[in-house]
């Protein structure tokens, strides 16, 4: 599948929308060669800071089961101050789209344990160091077991308040946090930054810029992968982050690139092929049309739901929708000036008094 002869469904390692181009081929080659040297980023203000290390917390990579007896890896922070005996309260945070824990969901999580929580930012299956083949498969549902996987996991840790677990998904882990509430009550409190509604975004784009016939058009060039794919073509790819950029790229693919190809974020988990890095497999994306996490999302209620999002970022439709949706108590925060991948790893920008505020009311209070 030619990815630039059509209006291209692009997932930025984050979520997946149409561009809108209008038709337009976008100039550079969207699956062109990664260059032998990750380029520098030329975002830098906000000061990101992706790979941030804390002299605070300890860090051990772990590895538990969820139900389906898939291993799922996780990166657990424990605060070096825990005194014996002590139980505290525990948060599993989830990468964006296409990402892995090593890209913003660790950031957050050692800031989150630099303030007294137990954190676990985890892989998410089909991804990173967790299990799960063909790599990059798309699955909604395995996704959100995967943070009931992680609950279950902390809360057999003899230092964690197994009744004290919130959840934070970043982007398109938004959806799926949610997704995991819905079912699990054992999930006490929910926060979302720069949240994709990853069903909306594949069936209609961003502000519903994709029509009914774009949609099917999409769904019929999966079914045709897949009967390429069952005659032993190799695996496709779609969407994620372009490989390279010029004057004519679109405006968020751009901000996109500036963390996922460059110094700024860039990360392979050892083994994987960087060429596939952010992109999922072009048969299986397809299941997201069948992915409505805001359906229900009213019976969370009267468990807590904190959205987070830049009042710049192209993503803030999500977060309203969401919380339009859900019931009291809800909050929904602005962070001024701020885009979506700002909150990646802006660490002047990332509101930490705001999550630390919020888990600390209905996590340690």
């Amino acid at each position: 599948m030619k990815m630039n002869k059509m209006k291209t469904l692009i997932c930025c390692g984050a979520a997946a929308f149409l561009l809108g181009l209008g038709g337009q081929a976008q100039a550079a080659d969207f699956f062109a060669p990664l260059p032998k040297v990750t380029p520098k980023a030329t975002d830098t203000a906000g000061h990101p800071d992706n790979f941030y290390k804390s002299d605070k917390v300890t860090k051990t990579t772990v590895f538990f089961n969820n139900i389906y007896d898939m291993k799922v890896a996780g990166n657990l922070f424990v605060p070096k101050n825990l005194k014996a005996g002590e139980k505290l309260p525990a948060i599993v945070v989830g990468h964006p789209m296409g990402a892995v824990k090593e890209q913003s969901s660790d950031l957050y999580a050692q800031k989150l344990a630099e303030k007294g929580f137990v954190t676990l930012a985890i892989d998410l299956s089909y991804w990173g160091q967790s299990a799960g083949t063909p790599r990059n498969s798309v699955n909604p549902d395995t996704y959100a077991e995967d943070f009931s996987a992680a609950v279950d996991y902390l809360g057999t840790q003899g230092f964690v308040n197994r009744d004290k677990i919130g959840v934070l998904g970043i982007c398109g882990s938004g959806s799926f946090v949610i997704s995991a509430a819905k079912i699990d009550p054992r999930i006490k409190a929910v926060a979302t930054v720069s949240m994709y509604n990853m069903g909306n975004a594949n069936r209609w784009g961003l502000n519903k810029s994709q029509s009914v016939e774009q949609r099917k058009a999409v769904i019929e060039a999966a079914a045709k992968e897949r009967w390429a794919e069952v005659d032993g073509a190799p695996t496709a790819y779609t969407s994620g982050t372009t490989h390279a950029i010029d004057a004519d790229t679109n405006p968020i693919q751009k901000e996109f690139y500036d963390f996922y190809r460059t110094t700024r974020g860039s990360y392979t988990t050892p083994g994987e092929d960087p060429e596939h890095t952010t992109h999922p497999t072009l048969v299986s994306n397809v299941k997201f049309m069948n992915f409505y996490p805001f359906e229900d999302i009213d019976t969370i209620s009267p468990r807590p739901m904190l959205f987070i999002t830049g009042d710049k970022a192209h993503s803030k439709e999500f977060s309203e929708d969401a919380y339009r949706r859900a019931k009291e108590p809800k909050e929904l925060y602005y962070v001024k000036g701020a885009g979506h991948v700002d909150l990646y790893d802006k660490t002047d920008l990332i509101p930490w008094n705001k999550l630390t505020e919020f888990f600390t009311k209905y996590l340690k209070d």
